[in-house]
């Protein structure tokens, strides 16, 4: 398995992570326990080192999840987690009038402490806050996980959807190791101004959804449907109209697909590996069949001529639909 470090930070991970949250979360009912702690295991097997969770995915049942999963085999993995909303005021936290953030320091202590016993472990490898809090400033965040660190219960500190302002000035109180961003050929907002202050910053990059929650895979076509507890039956994105007009940049992966003897994911996995050295995907799967799939990208190399071809043609295709409803839109960048 390749490796890849998270910009200056020392922190050394595989090339692809996987992202646990559909595993308990978001992507229609929970899945089975014992297959999930298989999955991930076997992960571990093949060469994956980086697994990415968060206190509200379920809430809490993920991070208990991925701690079973992972307490026989601690010391060859990274596990990330994430602080910052309310629970205890909305447990679902994505429904009703939107998620309730909490940022206050000893907020991310509470959560630190109760993230640490459910997944099994004396110390988080790297702790993000999961949406930048406006009522407490980021100096005091970044204060509050320097002071976990330096009492050995976090390893490094990561950012997820922040603003590029709010990036500066956390790095300046604590380093910030990794930034969390969805980031993906079909949400390419990242390039206007997070991934050069990221490199000047000597930061790494962890693109959530790479494969366009599944629509880059080429398995989700305009009529598909999604159930109640999927949380794409809320995007603009995964309207019927929108998957219609999408469906240009699926295409575009075919076809390169089809010339490298790959998959559409493994093509839309392989371009975000090429954007930067620093840049570790975090695709979720809750199937081995595209687990291996998904580490297949590491296979794939797309020369300079490849890239140029993929971006000329994506160039001219004009993605429709918000990625988020606007309640949700609103927690990002700031």
């Amino acid at each position: 398995m390749q490796k890849r470090k998270l910009g200056k930070s020392g922190l050394e991970v595989s090339a692809l992570g996987l992202g646990c949250m559909g595993m308990s979360f978001s992507y229609g009912p929970p899945k089975d326990k014992k297959e999930m702690i298989s999955l991930i295991r076997t992960a571990v097997e093949r060469g994956i080192t980086f697994f990415d969770t968060a206190e509200v995915y379920g809430p809490f049942t993920n991070e208990e999840l991925v701690g079973e999963a992972l307490a026989p085999l601690r010391d060859r993995v990274v596990i990330a987690t994430k602080f910052g909303f309310d629970t205890s005021v909305d447990p679902r936290a994505m429904k009703g009038s939107g998620p309730v953030l909490n940022s206050r320091p000893e907020h991310i202590r509470e959560v630190a402490e109760a993230s640490l016993r459910r997944l099994r472990t004396e110390v988080i490898d790297l702790f993000y806050q999961h949406r930048v809090d406006r009522e407490v400033p980021i100096e005091d965040v970044a204060g509050a996980v320097k002071e976990l660190i330096r009492e050995g219960k976090v390893k490094h500190f990561g950012l997820s959807e922040a603003g590029t302002q709010t990036i500066r000035r956390a790095h300046a109180v604590q380093p910030v190791a990794a930034v969390q961003n969805e980031y993906s050929l079909w949400f390419r907002r990242p390039e206007e101004g997070l991934l050069p202050t990221l490199e000047e910053l000597g930061i790494g990059l962890v693109p959530y959804s790479p494969l366009g929650k599944g629509f880059l895979t080429g398995k989700i076509g305009e009529n598909a449907t999604f159930d109640s507890t999927d949380f794409r039956s809320t995007l603009p994105r995964f309207m019927p109209e929108a998957l219609k007009a999408n469906q240009a940049l699926v295409d575009l992966l075919g076809r390169i697909a089809a010339q490298k003897n790959a998959t559409p994911a493994q093509i839309a996995l392989a371009w975000l590996l090429a954007q930067k050295p620093w840049i570790v995907p975090i695709p979720g799967t809750t199937k081995l069949e595209r687990l291996d799939e998904n580490i297949g990208a590491l296979a794939v190399e797309l020369t300079a001529a490849d890239l140029r071809e993929i971006e000329e043609a994506a160039s001219i295709i004009k993605v429709e639909g918000a990625r988020y409803p606007e309640k949700l839109e609103q927690l990002t960048g700031r």
